[in-house]
């Protein structure tokens, strides 16, 4: 599986984005089938400082996760139909400055914890400033 994020740029204070990151090539493993078992999420780097959580979606959709600094403010979804899983992000503030990644997890599961997610992408980088 090929993970593409793309949407990134920069932003002033308040201003919002859409990040998006789609999957292509072979997405059948030795635990999914296709895109739609595969449970999604956003993780950034920011200057500086280590990888963080941002966002997780599990397989079906119905279990979502925010970092505590995100919650109101970004949103995740997927369109399965496109094999593309999106970051609505709104509100923007400088501390979200930093190459976002999208990972995905062919278990189904996420959650928080990066060593889960056994395909991710090259990154995409998000700059918040005036």
């Amino acid at each position: 599986v090929q993970l593409v994020e793309s949407g990134g740029g920069l932003v002033q204070p308040g201003g919002s984005l859409r990040l998006s990151c789609a999957a292509s090539g072979r997405m059948s493993d030795e635990y999914a089938k296709d895109f739609d078992e595969y449970a999604m999420c956003w993780f950034r780097l920011p200057p500086g400082k280590g990888r963080e959580f941002v966002a997780s979606m599990n397989w079906s959709g119905l279990v979502t996760r925010y970092a505590e600094s995100v919650k109101g403010r970004f949103t995740i979804s997927r369109d399965n139909a496109k094999n593309t899983v999106y970051l609505q992000m709104t509100s923007l503030k400088p501390e979200d400055t930093a190459v976002y990644y999208c990972a995905g997890d062919s278990r189904g599961g996420g959650g928080e914890y990066d060593g889960v997610y056994n395909y991710w992408g090259q990154g995409t980088r998000v700059a918040v400033s005036s």
